[in-house]
């Protein structure tokens, strides 16, 4: 089973990411902020880093850059609502990162992170 990280501030988005993707057959742990999210990642491999790019104490793409240096065979799929920003090449985020602008359909995230996983 895929495990993957989620960081995702909105309390509701997050629940229903998780379901989603536990639904789908993935472990997930989720958390509310991009620093806590790191500290996690520190301490396990995960396969896919799913996260929100605005977020409280570490964004989104601070949080993927680091991510990808302690792991660079790390997938990366930035959900927002902001796609310039994670789009923007200044922004130094992973150069392979998807990104999903919200809203989305909860089928559509799933079949995305089917075919990164796949890629």
């Amino acid at each position: 089973m895929s495990k993957f990280l989620l960081a995702e501030d909105d309390n509701d988005m997050r629940r229903f990411l998780v379901k989603a993707l536990q639904n789908a057959g993935y472990s997930v742990a989720s958390y509310d902020n991009g620093k806590s999210a790191y500290e996690r990642m520190r301490e396990e491999p995960f396969e896919l880093l799913l996260t929100d790019i605005v977020m409280p104490e570490m964004d989104g793409i601070e949080l993927a850059r680091r991510a990808t240096e302690l792991d660079p065979d790390l997938k990366v799929m930035f959900i927002t609502g902001f796609a310039a920003v994670a789009l923007n090449p200044d922004s130094n985020a992973p150069k392979d990162a998807k990104v999903l602008s919200k809203p989305f359909h909860l089928r559509e995230l799933v079949t995305e992170v089917e075919k990164l996983l796949a890629a």
